[in-house]
């Protein structure tokens, strides 16, 4: 059996509880009978070893013991949220699918089936292993998206070394390499995995009260709304023992926040991408961005200032994108560092570095900067064309209460004056009412650049 010791270990968690949707709890024992329920499903629709199945939903229990199944079968699964529904015709083409399992909001499903066959030389060499597997969508900064096939078996094997038993919030979405790993995390160790509805700070935080959460894995977009909104003075977030956070840089200012409203809780910096999955870290303190690895069956390596990667859990490779594994296995992850020993700081990615007048100039580091004025909610620098300098930097910026543009920009030049060199300081400064993050509560920001970065 695939993941043998898995389904062994979920036996054995029987009458705990796996997960809360809707305020409803699910056993191990109920996740499992959904689970065999599902074997019978798939073998009516003859969807087997081999079979790639996209799987539209969220953590509900039926999706969820859905990929189990798909899992014991030498499937590929598919995950997708409702959100990404526009793309569905095109991932179901990219990733040869041959079934859509679309789940509602009361977790009834419906099966569609299509007549492909797997065609591609990637997933054919995963089938003859007998492997099941993941296909993950990331767009990164190029806007098309690309399909990441992993074995899904590789994927898993990190978590039979038992970890802690906790109450986690399942913040990461269902089509995020992050959402996955949380999961499974989970459920491997008899943990039990509290869905939330949606991703608003008082309904996050309205969970973590009621479900007694233990950890919170989230994005630092997120954290900043959550202090910007007070919601986590009007709950009892008491249970909360680690606040783990990734999938773009940490703001200082906002770390030191964080330390002061939560000072008997853990936070810690992790790193993954969907082409490697989530690699253990550890940060140095509370209020540190340094991070080590713990190389536990991975290794990594700096390159010219860069980080590269070689892990056991690294993608097969893109189905619709070149490798980007070199010969020896190492990915370039395009994140550029500073090392201090076995510590290391994420700079930003190389894709968002903008070069003024020669001077090389990562966004984030002056987004830090602009987040410790007051009256700031959030900000995004990039590189705008210059006939002069290449690039110089602009700042699109949101305002907790309105202030005339003009005042605002001496009020920030005069701020940054002190703390920045002048090419750091925004030549362009712009005010906006939306948003500057998408569904995966992740900065967005304009492009200049060539494309071509990686999602984290």
């Amino acid at each position: 059996m695939i993941a043998s010791w898995l389904f062994e270990r979920l036996k054995s968690y029987r009458d705990e509880t796996a997960i809360v949707f809707r305020d409803g709890e699910t056993s191990y024992a109920r996740l499992l009978e959904l689970t065999l329920t599902w074997h019978a499903e798939l073998a009516r629709h003859e969807l087997g070893a081999g079979s790639v199945v996209l799987v539209e939903g969220g953590f509900s229990p039926q999706a969820v013991s859905l990929l189990l199944a798909l899992v014991e079968r030498a499937a590929v699964a598919v995950p997708l949220t409702p959100a990404s529904r526009v793309h569905r015709p095109d991932y179901e083409a990219i990733s040869e699918a041959a079934a859509t399992i679309v789940f509602d909001d009361a977790d009834r499903f419906t099966v569609v089936r299509h007549e492909r066959t797997v065609r591609n030389a990637l997933t054919q060499k995963l089938v003859l292993r007998r492997s099941p597997g993941l296909v993950i969508f990331s767009s990164g900064s190029t806007g098309k998206p690309k399909a990441v096939l992993h074995d899904f078996g590789a994927l898993l094997a990190k978590f039979e070394r038992r970890g802690a038993k906790k109450r986690t919030l399942s913040f990461l979405l269902f089509d995020h390499i992050g959402g996955i790993d949380t999961l499974f995390n989970t459920l491997a160790n008899g943990g039990t995995l509290v869905t939330v509805p949606n991703r608003d700070p008082d309904v996050v935080c309205t969970a973590v009260e009621k479900h007694r959460v233990h950890t919170l894995p989230t994005s630092p977009t997120f954290l900043n709304l959550l202090m910007i909104s007070d919601a986590w003075r009007h709950h009892d977030l008491s249970s909360l023992e680690l606040i783990a956070y990734g999938t773009e840089p940490m703001p200082a200012s906002l770390l030191g926040r964080l330390r002061e409203a939560f000072p008997k809780t853990t936070l810690l910096q992790t790193y993954g991408m969907s082409e490697l999955g989530v690699l253990r870290t550890r940060s140095k303190d509370n209020d540190s961005l340094w991070i080590r690895f713990s190389n536990e069956g991975f290794e990594t390596k700096i390159v010219d200032g860069t980080l590269w990667v070689r892990a056991p859990t690294a993608m097969l490779g893109y189905l619709n994108a070149p490798d980007l594994l070199d010969a020896d296995g190492w990915l370039d992850t395009e994140d550029a560092v500073e090392v201090d020993g076995e510590y290391l700081k994420i700079l930003g990615r190389a894709t968002d570095l903008v070069n003024v007048g020669g001077q090389k100039v990562y966004p984030a580091e002056v987004e830090n900067i602009l987040l410790e004025m007051t009256n700031v909610r959030d900000a995004a620098v990039y590189g705008e064309p210059n006939p002069l300098l290449g690039k110089v930097l602009a700042a699109r910026v949101n305002l907790i209460e309105p202030e005339p543009l003009e005042d605002f920009k001496k009020r920030l030049r005069a701020f940054c004056r002190t703390r920045l060199p002048n090419y750091k300081i925004p030549a362009r400064i712009e005010l906006t009412d939306r948003e500057q993050f998408g569904d995966r509560l992740k900065k967005l920001r304009p492009r200049t650049n060539a494309p071509g970065g990686r999602e984290r």
